[in-house]
């Protein structure tokens, strides 16, 4: 088995952890209504935006089972009124790109979620360790912190993983970033996993994604 083969079957266990460890929703009320379904779906990631060909992917359902929570980390959502919720996935020899959007009613329940989940203190040590629980005995997680990323908006924040990966008899080291950007009532979540040697090359393809889908918000 080449390593691209390993890199591929690694990347796309983390990125299916690490999506998991995320997911937003749970615990929140869902009202959908036209309007912001189609503003959700307007923003999510096409495969124009990956600039090359040979990705496989596309819209999914979002996924709205709820977030991560943890003795120190269990930020209230009840009060949140989710309107507009969309999702899609990518993947391409060893690399793995996913966003999720979400529309809330108004402006301040963002506020309050950005507050709750995003600033709370407990928030990275919760994701590291819904994170490593999630990877079962052949992966563990190298490190895990929340990294300085351009203020291209009102919210903007990274949270980056290095994951040892036991594939098919080699171990690789799978980068996963969490970038959570939002503007007015919409909330964006890119989730990316591939070798960690592709650090810069991830780190420039994730700005550039964050800016795209922020240029196409409506709501």
């Amino acid at each position: 088995m080449t390593r691209r083969t390993v890199f591929a079957l690694a990347s796309a266990m983390v990125a299916l952890t690490i999506a998991a460890a995320v997911s937003a929703g749970g615990g929140e009320q869902i009202r959908f209504n036209a309007a912001d379904q189609a503003a959700a779906r307007a923003v999510v990631i096409r495969r124009a935006d990956l600039g090359s060909s040979g990705w496989q992917g596309g819209r999914v359902k979002p996924d709205l089972s709820g977030g991560p929570t943890c003795p120190n980390y269990h930020p209230k959502v009840s009060d949140l009124v989710i309107t507009g919720a969309a999702k899609a996935d990518f993947r391409r020899s060893g690399f793995e790109f996913a966003s999720q959007v979400q529309v809330l009613k108004t402006r301040r329940m963002v506020a309050l979620d950005w507050r709750r989940s995003v600033l709370a203190p407990g928030v990275v040590s919760c994701l590291r360790r819904t994170l490593a629980n999630g990877l079962g005995s052949t992966a563990k997680v190298i490190s895990f912190a929340k990294l300085p990323f351009p203020h291209l908006s009102t919210y903007s924040a990274l949270f980056r993983g290095v994951i040892s990966v036991q594939a098919q008899g080699q171990t690789v080291r799978v980068l996963t970033d969490i970038v959570l950007v939002g503007r007015s009532r919409t909330e964006i979540n890119l989730t990316i996993a591939g070798p960690a040697a592709a650090k810069s090359g991830i780190s420039a393809a994730e700005r550039r994604l964050a800016r795209a889908l922020l240029a196409r918000v409506r709501a």
